[in-house]
């Protein structure tokens, strides 16, 4: 069976000051997600789902989807502040979407095999699809999953600070912790991270999660029961996100799952601000130039 793979779209970029999401930055106009699906194809994925906010869709089904037909099946699911999930009468009044756990769980309906997890925004590289591929369709069972993870200097903006899922393993590169880390950037004297006022150091080959994750559909059934209880904990807490680090703690910690970390040396690339997009369209002509993609990328 061919995996899926699942693309995060609904953020609002709101640091990149727009939707950054359906902004070209390939030599044809082609947005950074589309890089993504043709690793994912050559790899082997068979299917593609975006999590989007509905009124994005027809945006996105212009941009990218007559591009894609007949070259992979697709499906578009919907995220919402108020999407439903089994175990929650009601939402509390909040503004904010509930975050990237939320955005995996309203695809539970369109998801039936092994399958995939990546930002809309981020640039993975080819080696990460290839290496996730395998793992999901010889080693992913119901208590092992996947991450891919990256070097920490391999994923810094020039242009300002970023948020990352710092990463601990063991020997045998099955993952012991991951914790979100945010203000973290490169300063004269090393990279830090900041937390309540006070800097923290951290290295260059530090693994990093790019929440690129390779899951088996139970992990459903753990996101559900998590976000029920995070939802009822945070009721009055209207910025609190439910980030897929955090409940992956929990299922290694409380439910017995398994993560292998997958390393990959490939640089990431992606459009955290506005400022960022001459780097990654520059960087994107030497991969072209390197005819590790053809230009323009699809032939249609």
């Amino acid at each position: 069976m061919q995996p899926t793979l699942l693309i995060l779209a609904a953020g609002m970029g709101s640091r990149y000051g727009g939707l950054k999401q359906i902004e070209g930055i390939g030599p044809a106009g082609e947005i950074l997600l589309e890089y993504s699906i043709y690793d994912a194809i050559r790899a082997g994925f068979g299917k593609v789902v975006f999590v989007i906010r509905e009124e994005l869709e027809e945006a996105f089904k212009e941009k990218v989807g007559h591009k894609l037909a007949g070259k992979i099946a697709m499906e578009f699911v919907y995220q919402a502040v108020d999407t439903p999930v089994e175990g929650i009468a009601s939402f509390p009044d909040r503004e904010k979407p509930w975050g990237t756990g939320h955005a995996i769980l309203v695809a539970q309906h369109a998801i039936k095999e092994p399958f995939a997890v990546i930002n809309a925004d981020d640039y993975y590289g080819i080696s990460g699809f290839e290496s996730m591929a395998q793992f999901l369709k010889n080693d992913c069972t119901p208590t092992h999953f996947s991450m891919i993870g990256y070097s920490l200097g391999n994923t810094l903006s020039e242009n300002g600070s970023v948020s990352r899922g710092v990463c601990s393993v063991d020997a045998h590169h099955r993952l012991l912790t991951v914790n979100e880390r945010t203000n973290i950037r490169r300063h004269d004297d090393g990279i830090f991270y900041e937390e309540n006022g006070e800097r923290f150091a951290l290295t260059d080959d530090t693994y990093v999660s790019m929440n690129f994750w390779g899951l088996h559909p139970t992990a459903f059934d753990h996101l559900r029961r998590e976000f029920v209880d995070f939802v009822a904990a945070n009721a009055d807490k209207p910025k609190a996100e439910f980030y897929i680090p955090t409940a992956i703690n929990t299922m290694m910690n409380q439910d017995g799952v398994a993560v292998t970390l997958l390393p990959s040396a490939d640089l990431w690339y992606g459009v955290t601000y506005r400022e960022d997009k001459p780097t990654v369209e520059q960087a994107f002509q030497k991969l072209i130039a390197e005819e590790r993609y053809p230009n323009p990328l699809w032939t249609i």
